[in-house]
This record gives structure tokens, sequence and C-alpha cells, in this order.
């Protein structure tokens, strides 16, 4: 589709932000007494894009329908209230447009949780929000209160989509496929007469607006991070005036060269611990030998965490792996030297200590000693046993690098959240500007819980744009 012609025109001169919203405004009232619907130009054909615009719709017909109603009381007070008349000349249509510079849209949404779309999570293993958001925790444990994972669930089967809860605590389609929502998502947008515009690249969404010569009432940004962003040194907020902090990769598993290693590639603990030496940084959860280092929930975790840290240090630094989980040197030392005492005459690789497999606990053997494999349990001395609880608790690998992960689209960084309202995520600098999902410096561990933080921004701005559009305070 072709961009409307007045979408390009250069923005008008900065004024103050009080001044700013009081011309916006003042031309959202004009256009009122026109008669023309507002405009809302949404940037991104995302998850967060496709979510804002669904309920911007269903929300300005239910504000739109109560304002109505309000305003026929006031004018005839011994009516019983109504309906509000199709011929209301007020609150006024909001016509809805998506601009997606690529020729597909929800691309990404597609492909997370292999497929299957996790779309959230119910959060009842989280004790505190910074535990899943390394950042943007403050802001969302606030927005949360305006519409929350509860909200997102009711929503999602309200709408049609079934979902299913894993022992994990993570939210998916009970139809297991990602196409369910992708399809429900059309099928609203096609249903509220949602306009799409594909190859169409928006490069300064601010000059969308009246008030900057535009012909948009809103525009809300709800462009994600994009890792491809990243990697060729651009920006997906390149194009935004307001305070970006860089963008870094996120999610993704470590590069370890160590070719005995990766010969374990599909191996896997359900419960490691991870850590960087000489900082706070680590992270628990199941992990996977791959054939480039390792990756899993504990390694992506990690990353996320220590997102800024790994790129300052370029991707080059120590990496410490308790093959045990959370247990100590002492705890592994006691289960280890109990383990030997019952086990005198079998031979130390055929005990398995922790649940390892069997490949993984001979590397851990020969990487000590191998001539320890063929030792008898017995034969194992005290400072074996020690060296052997030491590679447990504290195996230390150096990286490379970083692996890139299939579904790594989550990147740290984005919009300052001191550059928005928190309350509305509107722009401080720019009246009717807003941003939603990834855009923003918000972030979260694998799970669920970048989608959350998605659908919880797209429905708040949502929200606030459709109070103003109906005057609902």
């Amino acid at each position: 589709m072709n961009m409307h012609p007045d979408i390009a025109k250069p923005a008008q001169t900065q004024v103050g932000q009080a001044t700013q919203k009081q011309v916006a405004r003042t031309a959202q009232t004009q256009k009122h007494s026109n008669g023309a619907p507002l405009r809302l130009a949404i940037i991104g054909g995302g998850a967060a894009g496709f979510f804002l615009a669904l309920n911007a719709h269903e929300l300005h017909q239910r504000l739109s329908q109560e304002a109505a109603r309000q305003q026929l009381q006031q004018q005839h007070p011994q009516r019983k209230q109504r309906s509000a008349c199709p011929q209301h000349p007020y609150p006024r249509p909001l016509e809805i447009h998506i601009f997606e510079k690529s020729a597909r849209v929800m691309s990404k949404l597609a492909l997370t949780g292999h497929g299957r779309c996790n779309c959230t999570n119910t959060f009842a293993k989280v004790k505190r929000l910074d535990e899943v958001y390394p950042r943007g925790s403050r802001l969302l444990k606030k927005l949360f209160k305006q519409f929350g994972p509860r909200d997102t669930y009711q929503w999602f089967e309200e709408h049609g989509v079934a979902l299913m809860t894993q022992d994990d605590q993570r939210i998916f389609p009970a139809a297991q496929t990602s196409q369910t929502i992708l399809d429900m998502f059309l099928e609203h947008a096609h249903k509220y007469r949602v306009q799409l515009h594909l190859k169409q690249r928006i490069d300064s969404p601010e000059n969308l607006l009246i008030q900057n010569g535009g012909s948009f009432d809103f525009v809300a940004v709800t462009t994600g991070g994009a890792s491809t962003a990243v990697t060729t040194g651009g920006s997906p907020t390149s194009s935004v005036a307001d305070t970006v902090s860089a963008c870094v990769p996120s999610l993704f598993g470590f590069c370890i060269a160590d070719p005995q290693l990766c010969a374990l590639a599909g191996s896997s603990r359900q419960e490691a611990r991870l850590s960087i030496p000489h900082t706070s940084f680590c992270a628990k959860g199941p992990l996977l030998i791959t054939h480039q280092g390792v990756s899993g929930p504990a390694a992506l975790s990690l990353s996320s965490y220590a997102a800024r840290w790994l790129a300052e240090k370029g991707y080059q630094h120590e990496l410490c792996i308790n093959w045990t989980g959370a247990r100590n040197q002492d705890e592994i030392r006691q289960q280890l030297a109990d383990l030997l005492q019952k086990n005198p005459h079998k031979r130390l690789a055929n005990v398995q200590p922790h649940q390892l497999s069997q490949r993984l606990w001979n590397y851990l053997i020969e990487k000590n000693d191998p001539a320890l494999r063929k030792k008898h349990c017995s034969e194992v001395s005290k400072k074996q046993l020690n060296k052997l609880v030491l590679t447990l608790a504290n195996d230390t690998y150096e990286v490379s690098g970083r692996s890139a992960h299939k579904e790594e689209f989550v990147t740290c960084g984005g919009v300052s959240l001191r550059s928005v309202n928190s309350a509305t995520l509107e722009s401080k600098r720019q009246a009717d500007l807003y941003y939603a999902g990834e855009v923003l410096d918000i972030d979260g561990i694998t799970g669920g819980f970048n989608l959350q933080a998605a659908w919880t921004c797209a429905w708040v701005v949502a929200h606030a744009i459709t109070c103003i559009a109906t005057q609902v305070d």
C-alpha cells in the first residue's frame, strides 16, 4: 500500500512540551468538530503492534459508548441511560494503521518457543520482578497493575485462543503452535478494519503527527529490538529523538573452544549453575551442551543478566559451571564420598553422582586424570576426590564468543524509560508519541517474560490513547 501523502512532511520547530500538547489537543478538537475520524499510526507489525491495534479498537469502542451515554444523560437528565445512538456526533471513530518495513508481519512471533509461542508465564515462581527482568522491572511492576499476566491469559482465552500451562509455569497455546495466535491477530485486524502498510519504512515517526505536519493524531512505535540491527551496527531506535540506551544482544549461548566438551553436544543437565568469576552474575536452570559450547535456559538467563558487561568484554571471559546446581563443595564432597564408600568394587567411571549422564561424568573424570576412569572407587585418594569435587562445583572454561540463538530477537537497550511517562508510555518530549514493546529499554530472561512485557506495554498505550480520544479520564 502507498503511504498517505502527508506522512513524510518535515516536523515543525520543536516547542515547549506544554505548548506542544496544547497544540496537539487543539488540532484533535478541530478534527472532532469537523467530524473526521481520529487516526492512529502504529510503527511495527509485530506482537506489540498488533496487540496495541486490537486493544485500541476494542477500548475505543467501549469508552466511546460510555462517553456517549454520559453526554446523553447530561443533555437529558430525566431520560434513562441507554446505548449510544450511532448518529451521535461524538466521540468520533478511531482509524488504525500499521506500518511494517518488511513484506511479512509477526515473523518473529511465529518462531518464538520453537514455533509454539511461549506467550506468557504464570509468574508463580517469581519472587521479585528483577529476577526475570534485568531491565525495566520497576516500571513493569507499576504497569502490571493496569494489565498483568492474568489479564493476558484472560484476553487470549476471550479471543478464541485456548491456553495451557506447563509444569515450569510457561504458558503456550493449547494447539502447541504460534499460528493460532497469528491467525487470531490477523482475523481481528481484518474485522476491525485495521489498515496494513507492508514494505513501508518510517524513519521519523514523530513527523507523522498532525502538529508536525503529518496526518495522524497519535503515533505508537512498536518496533522490536532487532538483534540484526545490533550486528549491522544500526539501531532499531536510530530514528527516534528520545534518549536511547545503546542496544546490545541478549539471550544467547556461549562459545567454548573445547573439542572434548563440544563432542558431548546434545547432553544436558536439568539443573546447573553458571557464573562469571569476579562478578555477581549467575544463573540457574537447565543447561545444554552444543557443538559450539553451552546454551539452554541457564546460559540464556546469564547472558541477559550480564548483557552489557559481556558486550564490554567483547564476549571474551571466563565461565564457571556448577554441574550439580546449587550444591556447595561440602555437600558435593559428602555425597560423592558416600557414593564411593557404598560402591568400593565398582570402577569410578561406572558410578554417576548427582544423576550426571555417563558421557558427561566420564568427560569430567578424564579432565581431572585419565587414569581415574580405570580405578575402583576404593582406590580414589583424598586428593583426587577433592579435585573431582572442585570440577563438579567450579568447572572453569574460557569463553571465546557468543553463539547465535535461533530465536535471538531480544536486545538489551532501547528508548530510555526516563524519556517516557511511567503511566502512559507517552514521550515526555513529543506529545502523542508513544512507545511499546522491545523498543523500550525493557527485556527479560527466557520463559515468556518478554512477550508479557510487550502485551502489557501495548495495552497501556492503547488505553492511554483511547482515553484521550474519547475524553475519558
